[in-house]
């Protein structure tokens, strides 16, 4: 929304309880008063609740459930990132508006949000449940000074700016952990999932689309059977419905301060953080991966490239760069049970 609309409901958000005459806002917009009032009326078709009456003026009583650019930009504390957003209401993919936008030359920082998915991507080629206008779906075009070596740690960076925020929301920092590469467990299921596609010249980055999806408000009774007994909504754990526009404005202000702090002095600034959250450590896990091969044996922790070390039974530690993984159940650390992390 820009130019009239966008406007009035500036004007209507300074004047708080107070009314805003039709005069005053023709006077604003340097339009007539026929004009203020077509731009009240299609304030009024996106959802917002504005009072008014003949000769009493305009007031904003309320805003809709929708994540419109013009409200997260109130009051996003951001110096580069999602200034520029693309909203939809619907579309198949973010991520995949995200990378045409990359390849278009769109600026780094700029973001896709999309009430609805109809064909949302996790990792590994699976779809990603996204039921709409409940919670949070939005990709980012980055353009960070990597090599394509360096990039795959942005990923477990993003991870922990998105753990961060589900803690804030949740009032629960000790709930909240991470699942090696890309998955936030609120007490001991998935709520978020994280999928990084990069476009690379040589050596070097091109930009990253950096996708994220939080569930928010969805009922977790209401996921897909394979989903409910792993999956989790922060509304489901804490009992209260979550502010979206809130949250993504906290999103993104935890992902520019863990994306600056990548930049500039790379994973091991965000080291102690993500290993605060990672519950795996001295896990018996198991991990299915990219080529079908599987590789059992004992979590060590993530190595410097990002890559998570596996300590086999024979004692060869294994590094695994990409894969599906799972905690065994029957053997935790000591042999005692564990339970599985989160589904994927």
């Amino acid at each position: 929304m820009n130019g009239g609309p966008a406007q009035v409901l500036g004007a209507l958000r300074d004047a708080g309880e107070r009314p805003v005459s039709g005069e005053d806002l023709s006077a604003i917009l340097g339009v007539s008063r026929a004009q203020v009032w077509k731009h009240v009326e299609a304030l009024r078709k996106r959802g917002y609740e504005i009072e008014g009456e003949p000769g009493g003026g305009y007031r904003l009583s309320s805003r809709p459930d929708c994540l419109y650019p013009e409200e997260i930009a109130c009051g996003l504390e951001t110096r580069w990132l999602a200034h520029q957003i693309e909203y939809f209401e619907s579309t198949d993919s973010t991520n995949r508006v995200a990378f045409d936008l990359g390849r278009a030359g769109e600026p780094h920082g700029t973001a896709v949000i999309a009430e609805s998915q109809t064909a949302g991507r996790g990792r590994l080629g699976r779809s990603f449940h996204s039921p709409p206008r409940q919670n949070f779906y939005t990709s980012l075009v980055l353009r960070p000074a990597l090599t394509i070596a360096e990039a795959p740690t942005l990923i477990l960076a993003a991870a922990v700016a998105v753990a961060d925020s589900v803690a804030e929301t949740v009032g629960n920092d000790k709930a909240v952990e991470i699942k090696w590469p890309n998955d936030v467990l609120l007490g001991g299921l998935k709520t978020s999932g994280i999928l990084m596609e990069m476009s690379g010249e040589a050596t070097r980055v091109s930009f990253i689309v950096l996708g994220i999806g939080v569930n928010l408000n969805v009922d977790r009774g209401t996921f897909p059977e394979e989903f409910r007994a792993r999956a989790t909504s922060l509304a489901s754990y804490s009992g209260r419905p979550v502010d979206r526009i809130a949250f993504a404005q906290r999103l993104y202000r935890h992902l520019e301060d863990a994306l600056d702090l990548h930049d500039q002095d790379g994973f091991e600034a965000l080291r102690p953080r993500f290993e605060a959250r990672f519950k795996m450590r001295n896990q018996h896990v198991r991990v299915v991966q990219m080529d079908g091969s599987a590789l059992s044996g004992t979590a060590l922790g993530v190595a410097r490239d990002g890559s998570l070390e596996i300590e086999r039974s024979d004692g060869v530690v294994e590094r695994v760069v990409a894969g599906d993984v799972t905690i065994d159940k029957n053997l935790g650390p000591t042999g005692s049970d564990a339970t599985e992390g989160s589904s994927s």
